[in-house]
């Protein structure tokens, strides 16, 4: 299994609607913090979440956070 690549050392923060998202795990998709497909072959998968409602969520960009797709800070680390 290949290591995530840091996309950014930063959260992403998008204000999100309703609605099922896929989290970008790999750090290879052209379209971060989504998935776009580019995890093929490399043994990671991007992560399901379920947004309920309209909030402002911080995205982890450096794929490496213990809250899974959700900024922890841990890119201050790397």
């Amino acid at each position: 299994m290949d290591k995530p690549l840091i996309a950014q050392k930063k959260p992403y923060v998008i204000e999100e609607e309703p609605g099922t998202k896929f989290w970008c795990a790999c750090g290879r998709s052209k379209n971060q913090p989504y998935c776009d497909g580019s995890h093929k072959g490399t043994g990671i998968s991007p992560v399901k979440v379920e947004i309920t409602e309209k909030k402002k969520v911080f995205w982890c960009g450096c794929k490496h956070s213990e809250k899974g797709a959700f900024c922890d800070g841990s890119h201050r680390h790397l």
